[in-house]
């Protein structure tokens, strides 16, 4: 029976039972402090609130103030006092003036005696201490008393004896002694179970026979799959298990033996023998990968420590990871490239993103070369032999680099180099060393021989092709990588540039249709301004840096020495914006032809767009009918896609915005009116800067809304600013701003249209515009007075020929002589015309402009017509005359009825 105690005491099972008790003794022991410290602390904290209580209650008791300003405090408050303690179970209540004087304290023999550290209270503060002094420590709490006007006249304390406070909380340790004797108990039976079924599991073994079954069980890492290795702490080899052996091909006799007598290389040794913590440290030993950890070991049944050390064979896992991770940063490069290369429509720009996005996780230099027709983006030529190419980009991993810089002319002269082998073959080529590339060496001796010197060593050359045609080459370069370019890098390379090669053809093609775009608008914008003396005009036009849109504006010369000026913008960018552009403007320039005001003239223009959307909605289909498509059922193109990846397509004019202006140099009165376009800038001669208001328009081809139009007077010196909202607004300044930057830029004094023009786009213009800019500065001219002639004529045929001398008397004093008689025939002809089929009032205008010109007013709204006379007619023949003797006729109506004009050269002759 003593044997199995003893066994069972000696036991693991007996040595955790041990451990336990003392872990139970020793947080019961915490636990029973705790509650000890919890309850003092409790004790105190009641203390505390009952006599800050009892304090505040005594301190703001009716009649307290006026009792402690009376003769004999102590006699009035010391009854009351000691009453209200008993009442609330405290040790004493104090009365006390502001010095701490005591009136009232439950020992007799403290009144007239001064207490301690009464400042806050005396402050105004009440508070509550543990106070430790005479006659005895307490937990008190002080209240000042204050009379009725706040002022405080008193104090009052009150508190507990600290040994009063400790006597509670004595009280209260029977039942915690016996808590904790009822913890400790079940504690001790807990800990005496789970020592009984810990017995029971490890049937009473002992700690050195359990470390021997440990060992046993040891001979098992012989089958596993990782070698272990046990060392000693004098570096001797203990234990070696099978895979162990073979991994490190270890001796038969290799137990025991110093590792350094263990026939392993230096790199193996010292890291076995360096005693160093590693956790999977990638070791090369031998051909092997091996994945080593060392750890220490604890020293047991008296033999020192050492250290386990486990390998792992990875060179399988190694290589597969390996290619793993190329294939994922491939895939990765792939993506980043896709991504980068192509974010502009510039070919230049797309060749240097593909330069720089495969530099430096794929080559250390990449150049980029292409064709002189993509530069220009025309269309390469098909088939052919390519021998030289402009280099468009390089990037590489150091500044300098021994080959040609961009700009200059790459030839491909030797077939066997290996950019020409690339070019005939139609793919990549791989010259995985480059000292052993004759064809490359031969093609520049001298060139050649510096690079390999700077240490390019490998070399990859990808045509890079769409649509089956050749528009460059890119040759991926290695230097300071030590290992060559392999097949896995030549199809990198190739799936690489054929990407590429796509941006670059798109960005071509886009530099073409730009191209064409801007050489279109420019054709149909104004080349040469007329000749005319109602304004000074300067202007700007600048395309869109994506794209050519669909500004556009105008001067045109109308009668009467009078101007139109017009700017309008198309929405939309492309060949078709310009189009359409040049449909408008030719649009305009015939309805301007019928001399109407800007408010009818857009309307006719608005139902003109309108005509032509219905024509073009109703022909959008294609030949047979259909809805237009590429062919393979889906909505956008393959190769032969436009830059955008959609076919071109017609689209409506609705979007098109115009503000058409008149001005009048005789009157100085200028008549606009705006389709959704943005109103002018008008720069007084005192150099404030205004913008008119203007009716709201809708754009034209919206349809349903009439125009309105404003007028008003221009002072001589004025200056008209028309524009484009592209000037003032895009996507990093919003419209309000741009009108404000551009009012500061036209407040400068002094400058001449062609100037203010130039300090405008020097101001306002974006590096690159998303939109067109059209832009149109005139400065307002008013005809002098004595360049003026008018008469009012009576509704009667004799005023005729008053009319007729008044104007030769004027042409004489203009200096005209020569052209008199025609003058007088053709004012002859319309006045007779207004007094016989007009009405009253009659009026009659001269200019001396460019040309003679002759207005014939009256207040009919019925327009004249030309018509060939017959031989038998007596009349007829009047207004055939007028225009075979005039360089232009015309008629325009007005709000009182309308004016017969006509232009005459100011020199001698016809005009037909």
């Amino acid at each position: 029976m003593s044997a199995r105690l003893s066994r069972g005491a000696h036991s693991v099972a007996g040595q955790v039972f041990a451990l336990q008790a003392v872990i139970v003794l020793l947080l019961i022991t915490a636990a029973a402090l705790a509650l000890v410290f919890q309850a003092r602390f409790d004790s105190q904290r009641d203390a505390r609130n009952r006599s800050l209580a009892a304090a505040e209650a005594f301190a703001h008791a009716p009649g307290l103030p006026e009792a402690l300003m009376s003769h004999d405090p102590t006699a009035a408050l010391q009854p009351l006092a000691e009453a209200a303690r008993r009442a609330s179970g405290l040790d004493f209540i104090a009365v006390m003036d502001l010095r701490g004087v005591r009136y009232t304290d439950s020992r007799p023999e403290l009144i007239g005696k001064r207490a301690s550290d009464i400042s806050r209270a005396v402050a105004g503060e009440s508070f509550t201490q543990v106070f430790k002094g005479q006659p005895s420590d307490a937990v008190r709490a002080v209240v000042p008393v204050r009379n009725a006007d706040g002022e405080v006249i008193g104090l009052v304390g009150t508190g507990i004896e600290v040994e009063n406070v400790s006597h509670a909380v004595e009280a209260q340790l029977p039942l915690l002694v016996g808590a904790t004797a009822g913890g400790l108990l079940l504690g001790t039976a807990g800990a005496a179970l789970v020592s009984r079924r810990l017995l029971h599991q490890t049937r009473g073994l002992g700690a050195a026979e359990m470390t021997r079954m440990n060992e046993h069980h040891e001979a098992v890492l012989h089958a596993v799959r990782e070698g272990v290795l046990i060392i000693g702490n004098d570096q001797r080899l203990i234990l070696a298990n099978d895979e162990a052996r073979r991994l490190l091909d270890l001796p038969q006799d290799a137990e025991e033996r110093h590792v350094g007598d263990l026939g392993l290389d230096p790199r193996t040794t010292e890291l076995l023998a360096s005693g160093r913590v590693v956790t999977d440290h990638v070791h090369l030993a031998g051909d092997r990968l091996l994945a080593v950890n060392v750890r220490p070991t604890m020293a047991y049944a008296g033999r020192p420590a050492g250290r386990v050390v486990t390998l792992r064979d990875s060179t399988e896992l190694a290589s597969v990871s390996g290619r793993a991770e190329v294939a994922r940063s491939r895939l990765q490069l792939l993506y980043d490239a896709g991504v980068r290369i192509g974010t502009t429509l510039d070919v230049a720009r797309t060749a240097e993103e593909l330069s720089e996005v495969a530099v430096p996780r794929f080559a250390d230099f990449v150049t980029v070369e292409l064709l002189e027709p993509v530069l220009r983006g025309d269309e390469p030529s098909r088939g052919g032999v390519y021998t030289e190419m402009r280099r468009a980009a390089i990037s590489g991993i150091r500044s300098d680099s021994p080959l040609q810089p961009v700009g200059d002319l790459i030839r491909f002269e030797v077939p066997t180099a290996p950019m020409a082998a690339a070019l005939d073959a139609g793919h990549a080529v791989l010259a995985a060393d480059l000292n052993a590339a004759m064809g490359w060496r031969a093609q520049d001796s001298q060139g050649t021989r510096v690079a390999l010197e700077y240490g390019l060593h490998s070399l990859i050359s990808v045509p890079l092709q769409a649509r089956g045609v050749v528009l460059g080459m890119a040759n991926f370069w290695r230097a300071d990588t030590p290992e060559p370019f392999d097949g896995e890098d030549l199809s990198f390379a190739e799936e690489l540039g054929a990407r590429a090669a796509v941006s670059i053809d798109n960005a071509r093609r886009f530099t073409r249709e730009h191209a064409m775009a801007v050489t279109l608008q420019r054709s149909l914008l104004p080349r040469v301004l007329p000749d005319q003396s109602a304004v000074d005009v300067a202007y700007r036009y600048l395309p869109a840096g994506v794209g050519v849109g669909g500004d556009w504006f105008d001067v045109i010369q109308l009668p009467g020495a009078r101007v139109a000026l017009v700017v309008g913008d198309v929405v939309g960018h492309g060949v078709h914006a310009a189009a359409t552009m040049g449909r408008l403007r030719t649009a305009v320039h015939n309805f301007s032809t019928l001399d109407l005001p800007p408010d009818e003239l857009l309307g006719h223009l608005d139902e003109l767009i309108n005509r032509i959307d219905q024509d073009e909605a109703g022909g959008a289909g294609t030949a047979d009918g259909s809805a237009e498509g590429n062919g393979n059922g889906s909505g956008g193109g393959g190769e032969d896609a436009e830059p955008d990846g959609r076919a071109e397509r017609a689209s409506s004019v609705t979007g098109a915005t115009c503000l058409y202006a008149v001005y009048d140099p005789v009157s100085g009165r200028c008549r606009m009116a705006s389709a959704g376009h943005p109103g002018p800038a008008l720069i007084r001669p005192d150099g404030r800067v205004e913008f008119p208001e203007l009716p709201a328009g809708i754009p034209l081809g919206v349809g349903g809304m009439p125009f309105e139009a404003v007028e008003f007077e221009l002072p001589e010196g004025s200056r008209l600013v028309l524009f484009t909202d592209g000037l003032v607004e895009d996507r990093d300044r919003d419209f309000d701003s741009g009108l404000r930057l551009l009012a500061e830029t036209l407040s400068r004094p002094g400058r001449s249209p062609e100037e203010a023009c130039s300090d405008v786009l020097a101001t306002m213009l974006f590096p690159v515009p998303s939109d067109d800019i059209a832009l149109l500065v005139a400065d307002t001219r008013r005809l002098e007075a004595d360049r003026i002639a008018e008469w009012e004529v009576p509704v009667e045929h004799s005023a005729v020929s008053r009319v007729r001398n008044a104007g030769s008397a004027q042409l004489v004093e203009w200096g005209l002589e020569d052209i008199a008689f025609t003058a007088e025939l053709i004012l002859s002809e319309l006045v007779t015309n207004a007094i016989r089929y007009g009405s009253a009032p009659v009026g009659v205008r001269l200019i001396r402009d460019r040309s003679l010109i002759c207005e014939v007013s009256d207040g009919s709204s019925t327009a004249p017509h030309l018509r060939r006379a017959r031989t038998t007619d007596e009349g007829g023949r009047g207004l055939f005359l007028v225009a075979q003797l005039t360089e232009r006729w015309g008629t325009r109506y007005t709000r009182d009825g309308k004016t017969v004009w006509t232009e005459s050269p100011l020199h001698h002759g016809t005009c037909r």
